[in-house]
């Protein structure tokens, strides 16, 4: 009885230590369940996953390459990293003791790369669900892409690729859930329990984060879309609410150019969009540069100089003749080709690239107005309307997306730019190297082929320098042969014009147009040939003396200075000029050669054409030196016996009666060469 009554005490001091240790099996019990629930559920996601990428995607070949891109996505990147996660995972078995310690440094290592290769998958998932959704409006196609699904994973069910799509999504939400619950059976004084602690946490913010990137995405998405719209779906898009927002991103614009409002400061986007705008710059220039180079070696291959009659026959002409056509056929147009594919399509491609990012950093411009604007409303109100917290966090979602991503961004468009120079260099000296193979059997038959390269140096500017000084005697003695300079007449009905110009300026000033004028900027006056004009200053605003001021009697304005020539009486205008003025009288015109008198002819005469002329309108026919012509009335409709109607190869039209002489003319005109 003693000794039983003895043991009652010591049992009833023991039963706190056995329920302590009941509690602690309880605990751990739960936690190992807890850890075997997130490693058997990862062996099964994993599974999952490879079955998706190896059986289901090889056999939905169906599908456009573009569409399985687009449904997989990443998800061999998400393979790859979970693949890993879970081998490490596995690991920690034989490690009983610090297996939770262990889990959660995992999840804290693999914290970066899961945000990484999940947050591109999310961001892509709402448009691989437009294409299911496209799928199930082609029944055929659809039964098809079920039946593959089905065969390989009868759990999907009728949901079929949604459900397989949305796997991961579920997965990397549900790594929290799985840490929770290991905590929530881990003590407190453990010394894995802080560990547990910011593992979850740190999963936690990798979801945060994937939906941040994703929202970030579809404000991108939203407007990187160029469209092409005309004035009047433009218009028609014009409400009051636009009215609204456009003025008052306006004022505020306003506000900071004046000093009224401070303007906001970021440095770090500023120096990545001025890095964007070097890139942009680049990239136009040069594909610019490269549509000239196309056009250019277009315009050669059209020019087949080998295929023209030479007067010198065999030898090295022959043979250069060969070689050239060799060329002309296979060398460059396999090189134009290989430049098209490999470099000018790349670099359209880039250009069209830099569309997105450019709509963004404009779109942001804008936003930052709202932002600047509702700032400082919340600063003097205290709140904003919920749409302008969405305004709000549309510019910080574009801001941290731009900072975040346009580095990135410039740095791939200068290697592109890179390597669309090195392959352009490669291509060159490729088709140089060719063009040299193709050339070596034509070379070695030339006379020169065993001449050093200094040798052969100095025999082509030998014979250039020769050339040159058969082209300058050639040009000196055509210059001492030349016809007399022919006077260009005036246009009809221009003599009152000539009178006020000469009155005005003096001969010395007055100039005529040799040949038609199209002025092509907003100071450039168009002239006809023969047409009469004063020279103001001999030099634009820029002090190019290749463009003349001039006046033309009624305008004044820019004409290029080699389409001019002094100008050169023709008969009668003596007697305008007589007319002129005490003011004019000491002027003296230089003399000027006297056109050939042509007396009042019957109608029908034939005549011959001792000049040539150009017509300059429809009412004028062209002639040349010697040609024979039927002058139908020796005047014009006003009776001006300076001009002649004629008929001319069918042709009718007015010339001037000076050119014309009666046949048989004298002495031809004409020029030869000295002996």
């Amino acid at each position: 009885m003693a000794d039983r009554e003895a043991d009652e005490p010591s049992s009833r001091t023991g039963s706190p230590d056995r329920e302590s240790q009941v509690s602690e099996d309880r605990w751990s019990l739960h936690q190992r369940l807890a850890v075997r629930e997130l490693i058997d559920t990862e062996v099964s996601y994993v599974h999952l996953l490879r079955l998706c990428a190896l059986d289901i995607r090889s056999r939905l070949q169906q599908l456009p390459q573009g569409d399985l891109d687009v449904l997989f996505s990443n998800i061999d990147d998400i393979i790859k990293v979970n693949s890993k996660f879970l081998q490490d995972l596995q690991e920690t078995d034989s490690k009983e003791e610090e297996q939770v310690q262990l889990i959660g440094n995992l999840f804290l290592e693999f914290q970066e790369e899961l945000e990484r290769v999940y947050k591109f998958y999310c961001a892509n998932y709402d448009q691989a669900l437009l294409l299911v959704e496209s799928y199930r409006r082609e029944p055929e196609l659809q039964r098809e892409i079920q039946g593959i699904i089905e065969s390989v994973m009868p759990q999907a069910g009728p949901s079929g690729l949604s459900f397989l799509l949305v796997i991961p999504l579920q997965r990397i939400t549900k790594y929290p859930l799985l840490l929770q619950k290991i905590l929530e059976n881990t003590l407190p004084d453990a010394s894995a329990y802080p560990v547990l602690q910011r593992a979850a946490s740190a999963l936690q913010d990798v979801n945060t984060n994937i939906n941040e990137y994703k929202r970030r995405k579809e404000v991108a998405s939203k407007y990187t879309k160029v469209e092409q719209l005309s004035l009047r779906e433009r218009l028609a898009r014009i409400n009051t609410h636009t009215l609204s927002k456009k003025t008052n991103r306006l004022s505020h614009l306003l506000k900071q150019e004046a000093g009224l409002v401070p303007r906001t400061e970021d440095k770090e986007f500023d120096n990545l969009e001025e890095r964007f705008h070097w890139v942009s710059l680049c990239v136009t220039e040069l594909k610019n540069n490269m549509a000239v180079y196309l056009d250019n070696m277009e315009a050669f291959l059209r020019f087949w100089p080998q295929e023209c009659v030479l007067d010198i026959c065999g030898g090295p002409v022959l043979q250069y003749c060969n070689l050239a056509r060799d060329l002309q056929l296979q060398a460059f147009p396999e090189f134009k080709q290989r430049l098209e594919g490999l470099v000018w399509q790349p670099l359209c491609s880039l250009a069209k690239a830099l569309g997105g990012p450019q709509n963004l950093i404009k779109k942001r411009l804008d936003k930052l107005l709202d932002f600047e604007r509702l700032e400082e409303k919340q600063l003097e109100e205290g709140s904003m309307t919920y749409e302008e917290k969405e305004a709000w966090h549309t510019y910080q979602a574009l801001n941290s997306l731009l900072v975040a991503e346009l580095p990135q961004f410039n740095q791939l468009a200068v290697q592109w730019l890179g390597q669309i120079l090195c392959t352009f260099m490669a291509l060159q000296r490729d088709f140089a190297k060719q063009a040299l193979q193709r050339a070596e059997g034509t070379l070695a038959q030339l006379p020169h082929h065993q001449l050093s390269e200094p040798a052969f140096r100095k025999l082509v500017e030998d014979a250039l320098g020769q050339a040159g000084h058969q082209l300058c005697s050639f040009q000196e003695n055509f210059k001492k042969v030349l016809p007399p300079p022919t006077i260009q007449p005036l246009l009809p009905g221009a003599e009152r014009q000539v009178q006020a110009l000469l009155s005005r300026y003096g001969p010395e000033k007055l100039y005529q147009v040799t040949s038609n004028i199209r002025g092509s900027g907003t100071l450039d006056l168009t002239l006809l040939q023969g047409q009469v004009v004063a020279l103001l200053q001999n030099k634009d605003t820029k002090g190019n003396s290749s463009r003349w001021l001039v006046d033309t009697g009624g305008h004044r304005g820019y004409v290029p200075a080699g389409r001019l020539e002094q100008y050169r009486v023709v008969p009668g205008e003596e007697k305008l000029r007589g007319q002129a003025g005490p003011h004019e009288s000491f002027r003296h015109l230089s003399p000027e050669p006297t056109p050939v008198p042509v007396p009042s002819v019957p109608t029908g005469t034939q005549m011959v054409a001792v000049y040539p002329f150009v017509a300059r309108s429809s009412h004028e026919v062209s002639l040349q030196a010697g040609q024979s012509v039927t002058v139908l009335e020796a005047q014009d409709k006003k009776g001006n016996p300076e001009w002649s109607l004629v008929e001319v190869n069918g042709q009718r039209g007015y010339v001037p009666s000076s050119f014309l002489a009666r046949a048989p003319s004298p002495a031809p005109w004409g020029w030869s060469l000295p002996s």
